[in-house]
């Protein structure tokens, strides 16, 4: 890795969860960012949560819009909208992404189709830590802007909403499981 690993702490009442992230710079603008929570929600939850597509804008920072357009078995495409705010200038990025759900595995895998990226691809994987009933929430995505993007400036952001989105996912999945 190019840059050094960062953790963020989070808490929420007496659950606490440690987010790691890394990032790497590759040429072209293109950047792989990488962020891992640790949690004590169930697999179940979490995968309900990340599957329930058209309501992940309700719960995600910053994605504005959030719809199904087509499925088959394990296959899904998804037409998103995200929003940013930089320096009083609001920037909106549109994708439709293919996605293969695999849930004995704990993976979502997500491939551009088309949108405002020349790519934009990842996964989300859910891993139980072994020996213990918590799990890790990992969400990987690998980026490249158009050329009008500056993706220098969008870094910051983009690293920020990794965690943000991550917590999001874990708070919502806690929210809705049975106490």
């Amino acid at each position: 890795m190019n840059n050094p690993q960062e953790s963020l702490n989070h808490s929420k009442k007496n659950d606490f969860s440690t987010i790691e992230q890394t990032m790497e710079k590759f040429s072209g603008g293109t950047r792989r960012l990488a962020a891992q929570l640790t949690t004590s929600a169930s697999l179940e939850s979490l995968w309900n949560v990340l599957t329930d597509y058209d309501r992940l804008n309700l719960y995600i920072p910053n994605l504005l819009s959030s719809k199904k357009i087509y499925q088959k078995d394990n296959n899904v495409h998804l037409k998103q909208v995200g929003a940013q705010d930089f320096l009083g200038m609001k920037f909106s990025a549109e994708v439709t992404i293919d996605l293969l759900e695999d849930k004995d595995h704990g993976l979502l895998k997500f491939n551009l189709i088309k949108g405002d990226f020349r790519k934009f691809e990842g996964s989300w994987k859910i891993k139980n830590i072994k020996n213990t009933s918590k799990n890790s929430l990992i969400y990987d995505l690998t980026v490249q802007g158009c050329q009008w993007m500056p993706i220098g400036m969008i870094e910051k952001r983009l690293k920020k909403d990794l965690s943000e989105n991550l917590i999001a996912v874990d708070r919502q999945a806690k929210s809705s499981e049975i106490v």
